[in-house]
């Protein structure tokens, strides 16, 4: 079992920055691919990014390329999502989740999710 706890959300004005941190329980994190997706009310879950075992690969959904970038530190069990430049329609639930391997863009693949932070961009 992997537990995932986001952290960092919160309310920003359009054109600014938030980093999301994601820390894992997993003991063995750097076995796990690491992705961030996001959900609005009444919206399927939506891809944001992911990132690969060792973080040498990195994959973006073309809604947030050029803005946000994700990273991990295996040595502290923790995915971080650096959010710059936001606008209002990032405003979402964002979800950090772990699947073992293989890296994918697909939320069904993913096997364990955190309990959601709010991110709110006001304009």
């Amino acid at each position: 079992q992997v537990q995932l706890v986001e952290s960092g959300g919160g309310l920003v004005q359009a054109g600014g920055s938030l980093r999301l941190s994601c820390a894992a329980s997993a003991r063995t994190f750097s076995m796990y691919t690491m992705g961030w997706f996001r959900q609005d009310p009444g919206k399927e879950r939506e891809f944001v990014a992911a990132i690969s075992l060792s973080g040498s690969s990195t994959y973006y959904a073309d809604s947030i390329k050029g803005r946000f970038t994700i990273s991990r530190d295996n040595a502290k069990n923790t995915v971080y999502l650096q959010m710059n430049s936001l606008k209002p329609e990032d405003t979402a639930v964002y979800y950090c989740a772990a699947r073992k391997l293989v890296l994918t863009t697909t939320p069904n693949e993913y096997s364990y999710w955190g309990q959601g932070t709010q991110v709110t961009v006001s304009s």
